[in-house]
């Protein structure tokens, strides 16, 4: 097959559900190929699944994302576009300087016990439900990065489930078919509406400091201290919380068929940090949550072969990156202690994902308190997949915890 041809297939429901074999076909055509123009991915020249390739691009500042014509007059591209995670230096530099502060190893440290509590709170939840009707993802992977992340930025608990249902209107537009009419109007609504959620919170913190995020940068803008304006700072806000907290859930929900698949590594984990972590990093190479992204060539060029154009978006498949078999020997096999590279599921480079050491930190320790406490946890129905290219998870997961519990 050629690339048109897989990528009709990858964009069809099949291919949604299970994109691997086309990136694989995509590995069989080489690192990077042409892509010839087509409707639905406009601006699109090259497709790139090599892994040294993909990390090469992520690493060099001069490649930069591209900001879609009339996006000021769009609510959804304006949040977006205003924050760290979508704009280019030297913008970005000035964002990401304020908001790495969040993520010290002191703020790290002290997340350990709030993850801790809420994790064991809703394990007893799950064992008080008798251990049938359990949906993994609404009743742990979904509420846990939630309530860690709310508790870090300063979200009140309460407005979780109202804040869900704009995360996911702004999600469908992300994707590469949701950029329909319909879904631009949702997503621009729910942009709309986080704003005015959070310049209300502002404005509360500003009447009443807390211990939190929000409280912390309230006070630096107001003071002067840092080159961010409320608005940028709302917009950071709102990406920042979507993105450290959506792709743990998928983290957790791809993540734990594809463990309970080998259940030697399942009851070894409790009490082997190192096995853990290695776990987790292989969950992330094998179904990372975010499968794309696109960066526009700083000049004209050649890259791997083929020639791009200055300003032309290259499409960077990094959940196909993470299966290149040039970089991991068999690389549909799950092995906790594969050696080699780093996958590249929360990106590299300017834009390496801020959360990602708090995703990774939820996952060392809820998955072997999980295992530890419901040894015999089995999923009870098959999977049902978000249907996302962009944002590619497991949106629900019925499982059962065997009637076996222990702590």
């Amino acid at each position: 097959m050629d690339v048109t041809q897989l990528l009709t297939r990858l964009y069809s429901d099949e291919g949604r559900q299970n994109p691997y074999p086309c990136y694989a076909g995509l590995h069989e055509l080489g690192p990077v190929n042409p892509v010839p123009a087509r409707a639905d991915q406009p601006g699109i020249t090259a497709v790139a699944v090599g892994y040294d390739l993909v990390d090469r691009v992520l690493r060099d500042p001069e490649w930069y994302k591209h900001a879609p014509s009339g996006w000021p007059e769009q609510e959804v591209l304006r949040t977006f576009l205003t924050s760290m995670m979508f704009v280019n230096p030297p913008d970005h530099t000035r964002m990401r300087h304020v908001f790495a502060g969040a993520f010290t190893p002191r703020r790290l440290g002290a997340l350990e016990p709030v993850i801790v509590r809420v994790v064991d709170d809703l394990l007893d939840r799950m064992a008080d439900a008798g251990g049938s009707g359990i949906d993994f993802v609404a009743d742990f992977a979904y509420p846990l990065p939630a309530l860690v992340m709310a508790e870090l930025i300063g979200i009140p608990e309460a407005d979780l489930g109202w804040y869900r249902e704009r995360v996911d209107r702004i999600d469908e537009f992300l994707d590469v078919a949701g950029k329909t009419p319909q879904r631009l109007t949702a997503a621009n609504t729910a942009a709309g509406e986080l704003r005015a959620f959070y310049r209300e919170l502002l404005a509360h913190r500003r009447r009443q400091q807390g211990d939190d995020l929000i409280s912390a940068l309230v006070d630096a803008v107001d003071s002067g201290n840092v080159a961010l304006t409320e608005d940028e700072l709302i917009s950071n806000l709102i990406v920042l919380f979507n993105a450290s907290f959506v792709t743990t859930v998928y983290m957790f929900s791809n993540g734990l068929p594809l463990l309970l698949a080998h259940p030697e590594v399942a009851a070894a984990l409790p009490g082997d940090d190192p096995l853990t972590r290695g776990v987790v990093d292989e969950i992330l190479r094998l179904e990372a949550p975010v499968h794309f992204l696109a960066r526009a060539a700083p000049r004209d060029m050649v890259l791997g072969g083929v020639p791009v154009a200055r300003g032309e978006n290259v499409l960077l498949i990094i959940a196909a990156a993470n299966r290149d078999p040039a970089r991991f020997p068999d690389p549909d096999r799950f092995d906790p202690r594969r050696p080699g590279p780093p996958s590249l599921a929360f990106g590299v480079g300017l834009h390496y994902c801020l959360g990602a050491a708090v995703s990774r930190l939820e996952g060392r320790l809820a998955l072997p308190r999980l295992l530890r406490r419901f040894p015999r946890l089995a999923v009870a129905e098959p999977p049902s997949y978000s249907g996302s290219l962009f944002l590619r998870g497991i949106d629900k997961l019925p499982v059962h915890t065997g009637g076996q519990e222990s702590r």
